[in-house]
């Protein structure tokens, strides 16, 4: 049998079980936007049955004989480009999990939603002990699958390979130790110069279907296709896809304050517009998703920030805007509120944070879950350490555990190593947004005239469409002709905030 014909076998196995894995998602999807509170356990363990499903195919010995024969280098080269790139990332997978077994897995899978469910409940209730058990068992459930993939140069290292492959924790500590070298110093210059924003008017009443309507044609502005996706709420938003014709996106609304759900949709459209302009050849294929989750984190920051706060954009669509709200904002002027979109402050929440003050959210994230892992911290410390490191890093109080270490869903579903692409996808954006601007050189004046069409095909065509037949450093290569570097990034946020304050 040629490697050809092998190779289509082979693809036609693993559209199965994408097909297993989609299934799921749909029905974690509804779980989070739909479904009654008492429904959630149950849909919690048809999630896991699925998902495991999956898995034993992913490691099933006919996967492992379809990769054994493929990874012969004779057969290899003769495998078209999609294909090889198939073969090397079901391997990667296979190698990963196949020492894992398939009822450890299942119940890890049903542990997790379970937690999240756990974890709403805290966060509603306000109250930690509630949660604290479930995450104690993902944190070793979690310990026990890294002895199993085995440990790289530590044991977060393990983690955070599979969500940004080839980044390190040295890697990190370098990118946030310049980060916190620039940051601290202009915030503080920000913070002395008394020259605060009055923000007053977006602590108004805002209706919430005229957010809801407003945000959706924002949407469709910016590029998101509503013919192949949706907009819906949840506690946290969320992007989550069904290939690049079924993309689904949550956002939460504010009625007392009009910035949480017009900056929070913008963000979960940037993930939106990429799933939705990677190449349909990917469809149905785990190639079909994005290069890294840093790199999908470039998109939806610069989406929310490289575009959502930035002067060109509103000089078009502040009136539209106006329109939506006259009675709160049509006495407000274009610099007034673009200034108050910029405010700069420290804040409770990581997601209403500013964008100078956003990765200090992220590192002590990083060093508190690099901490769990490494087994430094335990998870009952954590409130108090939340705590330190808030007055720290940022200098406020925080009042409770629902501001506070329960703010965030990503521990609860088992999301350990991803806040660090958070701050990876801030750099990775920078980068990009400079490469686009030196070949797009009528950058600002295409934003002026709301014409976004030529930054969404520079986008698509550089980054998107590629899915994950790329790495994340391939891309940035040949994208931007370097490796990861944070001076873009700092560069862009000395001048903009230099600008807005008058420093």
């Amino acid at each position: 049998m040629s490697a050809k014909t092998v190779g289509n076998d082979f693809t036609a196995f693993v559209k199965k079980i994408e097909s297993f894995n989609n299934a799921s998602n749909v029905l974690y999807w509804d779980m989070r936007t739909k479904i009654p509170r008492k429904g959630m356990d149950a849909r919690s363990e048809v999630v896991s049955t699925l998902s495991t499903e999956a898995f034993k195919l992913s490691t099933s010995d006919q996967m492992g004989e379809f990769l054994e024969t493929l990874s012969v280098k004779e057969a290899y080269e003769e495998l078209d480009h999609v294909t090889q790139r198939l073969v090397d990332e079901c391997k990667r997978e296979y190698d990963l999990n196949k020492k894992i077994p398939a009822d450890r897995f299942q119940e890890y899978v049903l542990l997790k939603n379970k937690s999240e469910n756990l974890w709403e409940e805290a966060r509603e209730k306000n109250d930690f002990a509630l949660f604290q058990s479930s995450l104690e068992q993902v944190i070793d459930m979690t310990l026990e699958f890294i002895e199993y993939w085995g440990v790289k140069e530590s044991k977060y290292d393990t983690l955070l390979d599979q969500y940004e492959p080839g980044i390190t924790t040295k890697d990190l500590d370098q990118i946030f130790g310049q980060l916190r070298e620039k940051t601290v110093p202009l915030l503080q210059a920000i913070q002395e110069s008394g020259r605060t924003p009055d923000i007053r008017f977006f602590k108004q009443s805002f209706s919430l279907k005229e957010q809801e309507d407003f945000n959706r044609y924002m949407l469709t502005q910016i590029g998101f296709d509503f013919e192949a996706g949706r907009l819906d709420t949840s506690i946290h938003p969320f992007c989550i896809d069904f290939g690049a014709t079924d993309v689904r996106l949550t956002t939460r609304y504010d009625e007392n304050d009009l910035r949480y759900a017009l900056l929070s949709s913008m963000h979960e459209a940037g993930h939106g517009i990429y799933e939705q302009n990677i190449d349909l050849k990917l469809q149905g294929l785990p190639l079909d998703t994005g290069a890294s989750m840093g790199v999908h984190e470039s998109q939806s920051r610069f989406y929310e920030n490289m575009i959502g706060r930035s002067l060109p954009f509103w000089e078009h669509y502040y009136p539209e805007l106006q329109k939506a709200f006259p009675a709160q904002l049509s006495h407000i002027s274009l610099r007034d509120f673009h200034r108050a979109i910029n405010l700069v402050e420290p804040s409770l929440i990581r997601t209403e944070a500013d964008e100078l003050t956003y990765n200090l959210h992220i590192m002590l994230r990083y060093e508190l879950e690099k901490g769990l892992i490494n087994q430094s911290i335990r998870v009952a410390d954590l409130p108090e350490l939340w705590q330190v490191k808030m007055k720290e890093y940022l200098g406020i109080e925080v009042p409770n555990d629902q501001v506070g270490v329960l703010q965030d869903v990503h521990w609860s579903g088992g999301l350990i190593g991803y806040f660090p692409t958070y701050s990876l996808g801030n750099v990775y954006s920078a980068q990009f947004a400079n490469a686009m601007q030196q070949q797009l050189p009528s950058y600002d004046e295409l934003l002026r005239q709301g014409n976004l069409a030529p930054i969404n095909e520079w986008l698509r065509t550089n980054i998107q469409q590629h899915g994950k037949l790329k790495t994340p450093k391939e891309l940035l290569l040949d994208v931007t002709g370097e490796g990861v570097n944070a001076t873009y990034l700092v560069d862009y946020l000395e001048k903009k905030f230099k600008a807005i304050y008058e420093l």
